[in-house]
């Protein structure tokens, strides 16, 4: 409870902690219509509707309109990681405990080994220092997805639809697992035979939860405006709709579904801030390694817009389209890891927090059938150590020194991951399951990188003339690891689905076919 936020005491943004803070603030005292647009250079709200009810509730006991900005009382760190820990307990983990439970009960895994699992899930390190040290509610959206992958696993593909658009209204970085979550569905209705009626029920499904989630946002702009009130108070009229006034299409805005039609123009102009650039801060996604040796500032962001989109989607056609043929709910953790590698890797703007959402989805494979193999741990473990390793300068803008390495050397040990143990990669273990000398060789090379790069960023300062050092460094080695992870998940995808089991059937017959004598002619 007493580790700063990033920000403290650094006027006059105060950082990620004073944003949580101000959009209670601003839900609990301003009026629904002017959410997304209150003083927009100030933590305006960038979020979908559903954190915005969030913040609505958990600030109604608390703020001050205006007054209450910057404040860092040790009581409201109190309150504000309190309201984090009791999200997650009624989101999170019972959605945890509910897919752990039935991917052992659906495999066969013993009760030791799911409830080793859960424990390794539920004690990700990067998902609690980001959560409830550098403070964000990612844990909810993360809960939801869960919840989604529980019921489409389970056949239920109505509920994972809701509770899926759930996780998009509440954080849009779910975006990363749509298009295998779409390509899924996709695949239930098409094969064996085309089922016109389930793709109806999805499709209308979905277009209800999307509604339910914006509805009372849409509504309250209504009745905001028979009230006389105006989005941006003192501007005399209706603001222009964003993105939409370049279209040849005219509104008036005298029209009645002219408040709610700009509130969700509105919105969805916040949920994807387009205008920022190619990446924020330093990520070790493609483009920020590429800046380091090609700076690529000097291009226009609507070029790097769609330069970024074609690699994304280039990067996630494997995953989707494996899904889309192969549409098995055990496959789908997988495909949602590959598409939100994809995404994290090449989309547009990317931040460090957002490699949360492909350590999700691999890390619930320790539930699974030989998730607790050698070779499982393994590859689950390394990627979750080489991501909270690549979070940690920003943990130590947080002074977060001390939890980083508490909470990484006891997932280590947990699983047996070094440099808490070696024995996943020596002895006669490995070498009977499969662990090749190359993977060992790769592993291990990064958890030496990774220790050596820490002890010289703790003893050497950087030049003068390149400040940042070290933050480049861990960059590059991390992009490098999350190449070969996303390679690993997509690989992996495609070997489980028996994709290459039926190309390789159907050469064998074609050649036997082939090597069949010809009778010859009387």
């Amino acid at each position: 409870m007493g580790y700063p936020s990033i920000g403290f005491n650094v006027p006059p943004m105060y950082g990620d902690f004073e944003a949580q803070r101000h959009w209670m603030e601003i839900t609990s005292h301003l009026p629904i219509s002017q959410w997304y647009f209150h003083d927009l250079q100030y933590w305006g709200l960038d979020y979908p509707p559903l954190t915005a009810y969030h913040s609505w509730l958990l600030g109604k006991m608390w703020f001050a309109l205006g007054t209450s900005r910057g404040i860092e009382d040790q009581l409201l760190k109190v309150y504000m990681r309190a309201t984090a820990i009791v999200s997650e307990y009624l989101v999170y983990i019972p959605a945890a405990v509910i897919l752990n439970r039935k991917l052992g009960r659906f495999r066969g895994v013993s009760s030791w080994d799911s409830s080793i699992a859960l424990v390794a899930i539920l004690m990700q390190p990067a998902t609690i220092l980001i959560d409830h040290a550098h403070f964000q509610y990612n844990t909810v959206m993360l809960g939801f997805t869960l919840a989604s992958i529980s019921s489409m696993i389970a056949r239920r593909h109505l509920w994972g639809c809701v509770f899926f658009v759930a996780a998009l209204c509440y954080k849009q970085m779910a975006l990363y697992y749509a298009p295998a979550v779409a390509f899924y569905l996709i695949g239930t209705c098409l094969l064996p035979h085309f089922d016109l009626s389930r793709f109806v029920a999805l499709a209308v499904t979905t277009l209800l939860s999307f509604a339910i989630c914006f509805a009372p946002l849409l509504l309250g702009a209504i009745y905001d405006r028979s009230r006389g009130i105006e989005p941006i108070p003192g501007l005399g009229q209706l603001p222009d709709l964003p993105f939409l006034s370049s279209l040849p299409i005219t509104v008036s805005k005298s029209a009645w579904y002219y408040p709610p039609l700009l509130q969700l123009a509105q919105s969805i102009h916040r949920i994807f801030p387009f205008a920022r650039g190619i990446f924020e801060d330093k990520v070790a996604n493609l483009w920020c390694a590429v800046h380091t040796l090609h700076k690529l500032n000097k291009y226009p962001i609507l070029q790097m817009q769609r330069i970024s989109t074609m690699v994304t989607i280039i990067s996630i056609l494997p995953a989707t389209m494996t899904i889309s043929l192969f549409p098995r709910g055990e496959l789908l953790p997988w495909a949602m890891a590959s598409t939100s590698w994809g995404f994290y890797l090449c989309s547009f703007q990317v931040h460090e927090k957002t490699v949360l959402l492909p350590l999700l989805p691999l890390t619930i494979l320790l539930g699974g059938d030989g998730g607790l193999s050698i070779e499982s741990r393994a590859w689950v473990g390394w990627t979750n150590m080489l991501g909270v390793w690549t979070l940690f300068p920003l943990l130590k803008r947080d002074e977060l020194r001390m939890p980083y390495v508490i909470l990484s050397l006891l997932w280590a040990w947990l699983l047996g991951l070094p440099p808490t143990s070696l024995s996943l990669y020596f002895g006669s273990q490995p070498q009977k399951n499969g662990l090749s000398p190359l993977v060992k060789a790769l592993h291990l090379a990064f958890y030496a990188v990774m220790l050596i790069w820490h002890v010289l960023e703790a003893l050497i300062d950087t030049p003068r003339e390149k400040p940042d050092l070290w933050v480049v460094l861990n960059v590059l080695v991390g992009f490098a690891g999350f190449s070969v992870c996303f390679l690993w998940c997509t690989w992996q995808l495609i070997l489980r689905s028996g994709m290459m089991e039926d190309y390789f059937g159907f050469r064998i017959r074609v050649e036997a076919k082939q090597q069949k004598p010809k009778k010859k002619r009387r």
